[in-house]
């Protein structure tokens, strides 16, 4: 195989070897260097990972921080590559500080924006960058090729180490401290006068057009996103092709990608590009925090940006417009139709809730009821094991790390949206477990995603790993099948890995369960990630050998 081989002087070393087992494919290899200032390779975000579908991606990572650490490829598919997913002790046990693991996995039929990042304790607040999937030589975009492809990472900034953020929150089961700053790319902006110097700036050409990759990598706020009198082309969510949708505002969550065309067709000149949080909380202050970047058109003088006119920090009805406005593009090359017949049929509530104080002697918890906070899929509070990673249990049958008593229905049917039920101290009390639901291999799974009004009412960006799913339908209030199974798309939905489901609402999301191994279903608010709105589903092995998980690989971590 001929090398070609890149280095840049940041720790970061790349190389693209051609393959020769697909005349179009290659192994894309990469070396993360983890440091104790929790970045990758001393850069904020991390360095941007480039493949073509077909492509092996090989990730070496160095554990170089005081913490443990894993690394999880958001939204590949890893088709019999479980053991490469990353989410600590769900499908590995963490790398140790000062230790090493290589993650090798396929890209395979997927096209479009997906990321990387930290999945263990807080640290993905820092530690997460773009992963670029283009069409693979010889393929085309189903739309007309842009001048320029540019990820735009949406984050989050704490002046504080934010393990020690999380830790104290946990310790006295209370919320923890909000963040300091949004940034895009890495850069508050130059509304914040630490960053008026640092603010990040696109040069463009007038009349030529852009595939902008927007990615939220926020740990706990959703954001609305504008550009200055420019409108923007929806073309692909979560590396999924989507019909062409124009819009002047997006609205993307914790963990979703959006991929947008925008043509600089306006008066050349200066023009923010701008977000701020969409808060769904009922009753939550407003945030004054919004943090911009710059547009700037070739050829143009130093000039005060024009900013864009943001959506109020509650605008429910434009979250939800744009939510449920995209659609599946059914021509594009990986589009398979939506199974009708369903396996597993699974309604799940999400929501906050309380479990009991541990403070030591008589000392209350700051949580309400002087309880702690928590949270929950139908009354489950999952809990990680620590003894050994779920998938690894799987593997070799160990009993006692996980149970397969996962409900597939509330234990308790009540008024779920209602908000006179939100301190209802017979609904809120739950108990930790680590409870799954197993199915079996190539099974059709539906399963209604219902919100709850528990603590306070919210949306919840849910993530599933392993897996993408088709979005039937979501609406407010309660789920009613009698009505809403009638509102179901079956042509065209939108096929993506991340689902906000609305505030007090529901949705209907359905996958086929054809890769076995243990996967991971979760909020990615990372305030509710630890207090346990979260499960796994375990899919059993296939009939074959091919369809069954393989071994893991010789360096794989060990408890």
């Amino acid at each position: 195989m001929a090398a070609r081989p890149h280095v840049l002087f940041l720790a970061f070393a790349f190389a693209l070897l051609a393959s020769s087992s697909f005349a179009s494919a290659a192994i894309v290899e990469h070396s993360f260097h983890k440091s104790s200032i929790t970045a990758v390779n001393g850069s904020l975000p991390g360095p941007t990972l480039r493949v073509k579908e077909g492509d092996t991606l090989v990730v070496h990572v160095f554990n170089k921080s005081p913490y443990n650490l894993t690394i999880h490829w958001h939204g590949i598919l890893q088709l019999f590559s479980g053991w490469a997913d990353g989410p600590e002790y769900v499908t590995q046990c963490p790398i140790r500080p000062g230790q090493s693991y290589t993650y090798r996995f396929n890209v395979t039929k997927q096209e479009g924006t997906l990321w990387w990042h930290a999945h263990a304790q807080w640290l993905r607040a820092t530690v997460y960058g773009a992963l670029m999937i283009r069409p693979r030589s010889g393929r085309s975009y189903p739309f007309p090729k842009p001048h320029r492809e540019v990820p735009i990472l949406l984050g989050e900034w704490w002046n504080a180490n934010v393990v020690d953020v999380e830790t104290q929150a946990a310790a006295v089961g209370a919320a923890p401290n909000d963040s300091d700053a949004f940034t895009i790319n890495g850069r508050p902006g130059d509304l914040f006068p630490c960053s008026s110097k640092h603010t990040y700036r696109l040069k463009v050409v007038h009349g030529k057009t852009y595939l902008l990759r927007l990615i939220n990598a926020a740990l706990n706020n959703q954001f609305f996103f504008k550009i200055a009198n420019h409108k923007m082309t929806v073309v692909g969510v979560d590396a999924s092709y989507t019909n062409p949708y124009i819009t002047d505002v997006v609205v993307v969550a914790p963990g979703q990608t959006v991929d947008v065309l925008l043509t600089a067709d306006q008066t050349p000149g200066r023009y923010y590009m701008a977000a701020n949080p969409y808060i769904s909380l009922a009753g939550a202050p407003a945030i004054n925090r919004t943090t911009t970047g710059i547009i700037v058109y070739n050829g143009t003088t130093a000039s005060r940006p024009i900013m864009p006119v943001l959506p109020a920090f509650n605008d429910t009805p434009t979250a939800y417009k744009f939510f449920s406005s995209l659609t599946g593009l059914v021509t594009s090359p990986f589009w398979t139709g939506v199974p009708r017949q369903i396996d597993e049929h699974m309604f799940v509530t999400v929501g906050a809730n309380l479990v009991a104080c541990d403070a030591p002697g008589n000392a209350s918890c700051q949580g309400p009821f002087g309880l702690k906070l928590a949270a929950s899929m139908n009354n489950a509070s999952f809990q990680l094991p620590t003894k050994l990673s779920m998938l690894e249990a799987f593997f070799r049958n160990v009993d006692g790390i996980y149970t397969t008593d996962f409900p597939a229905t509330p234990p308790l049917q009540f008024d779920y949206t209602n908000a006179s039920n939100s301190f209802n101290q017979a609904l809120l009390i739950t108990r930790k477990s680590t409870k799954v639901k197993k199915v079996k291999f190539n099974a059709t799974v539906e399963v209604v995603l219902q919100n709850t009004a528990l603590i306070g009412v919210e949306s919840h960006p849910i993530h599933l790993h392993g897996f993408n799913f088709y979005v039937l339908a979501q609406g407010f209030g309660n789920y009613n099948p009698a009505i809403d199974a009638e509102k179901f798309n079956f042509v065209n939905p939108q096929e993506r890995n991340t689902i906000a489901v609305p505030v007090g609402g529901w949705a209907v999301i359905r996958f086929r369960a054809n890769n076995p191994g243990v996967w991971f279903i979760h909020c990615h608010l990372d305030v509710h990630l630890p207090w346990g709105l979260a499960t796994a589903f375990v899919v059993e092995n296939g009939p074959t050998p091919e369809t069954s998980l393989p071994p893991p690989p010789p360096d794989f971590p060990k408890c």
